[in-house]
């Protein structure tokens, strides 16, 4: 079957195994087995940490864990851990605990995103929220099912002294570490029809077929953004209509991989997207040396920045879009 001139059209895609509210399950045997242990305990109490890199999917599976155990979707709730003060994080803990004793409070699911963000005192007032192991959550404490997601080593947080040992051990019961994307690429034959579908549906742009040429080039590629890039970059060509085009975004370390193959084929490059790509390197590359310094303290890289914090928050979620952060 033919397309457009000077591509080829892939015949048959592969079938995505789409779960309800878009969870795509994997065909890398690591996240066939992950998803084997959510269904083991999605319909338990205990307590579940999701570690690895920034955009692999913890929140999508903290969201199917949840739906797997039966409980309503209005029940999750999500907790933004690193713009939670003493005061936010007490009203947060405070409607849990009121819930403790209502006849739903089993079916809610928290959701720390980024839990390794909460400061001490934060830490402290978590701890002594929940209810011993073995007790019958009373007043004052929580009896959701707690799912807790990080970027970082929780285990060297805590030998650095940055993160509670207790809180570690309670929120730590089950531990799913999501692989990057780069190290489950037979994944993405699954993943890109599902994007496709989703973003043509939400722009209500015409759903685009891929040449192979261009299917093989999305396989290759590492994706330090991980899910998110590769969705972002699924958007781009449907937004745009020219898969070649939208992979000209495709970058590495600010280099534009297109732009570099056509400088060593002598078809030379632009010089405004080089330089473009060389401000917004150096701007990751400030932003990224400042967020390592300060041990990715937002709040404090922000200050040091002499930006706003919500302006860091766009800035980091840019480039881990673009996959030019990812910790």
């Amino acid at each position: 079957m033919s397309g457009p001139e000077g591509s080829t059209e892939i015949v048959n895609e592969p079938a995505v195994p789409a779960k309800p509210e878009g969870f795509v399950a994997g065909a890398d045997p690591v996240m066939q087995s992950l998803e084997r242990v959510a269904y083991d305990i999605a319909g338990t109490n205990i307590p579940i940490l999701l570690t690895g890199e920034s955009g692999v999917g913890k929140e999508a599976h903290a969201r199917h864990i949840h739906r797997l155990s039966g409980r309503p979707a209005e029940s999750f709730h999500k907790v933004h851990c690193a713009a939670m003060n003493e005061v936010r994080f007490s009203e947060v803990l405070a409607e849990a605990g009121e819930n403790a004793e209502a006849t739903d409070a089993g079916g809610r699911t928290l959701f720390f995103d980024e839990v390794s963000e909460l400061d001490p005192l934060c830490q402290k007032m978590l701890l002594s929220s929940l209810p011993d192991d073995d007790s019958t959550p009373g007043p004052g404490t929580i009896s959701a099912r707690l799912i807790s997601a990080t970027v970082m080593n929780l285990e060297a947080e805590v030998q650095e002294g940055r993160f509670r040992k207790e809180l570690y051990y309670r929120l730590n019961a089950v531990c799913m570490r999501l692989p990057p994307l780069r190290e489950r690429k037979t994944d993405i034959p699954r993943l890109v029809p599902y994007f496709l579908n989703k973003q043509s549906s939400l722009l209500q742009r015409p759903r685009p077929s891929l040449s192979a040429r261009t299917m093989k080039r999305l396989t290759d590629h590492a994706w330090p953004g991980n899910l998110r890039e590769l969705e972002n970059m699924v958007k781009r060509i449907v937004i745009l209509g020219d898969e070649e085009f939208a992979l000209a975004e495709l970058a590495h370390a600010g280099i534009l991989q297109v732009s570099a193959a056509r400088v060593s084929d002598g078809e030379g490059t632009s010089l405004k997207v080089a330089a473009r790509a060389a401000s917004r390197e150096a701007e990751r590359n400030l932003i990224l040396k400042t967020l390592e310094h300060t041990r990715w303290n937002r709040k404090v890289a922000a200050q040091q920045l002499h930006i706003s914090y919500k302006s860091l928050l766009c800035k980091i979620k840019q480039f881990e879009e673009l996959g030019k952060i990812a910790h």
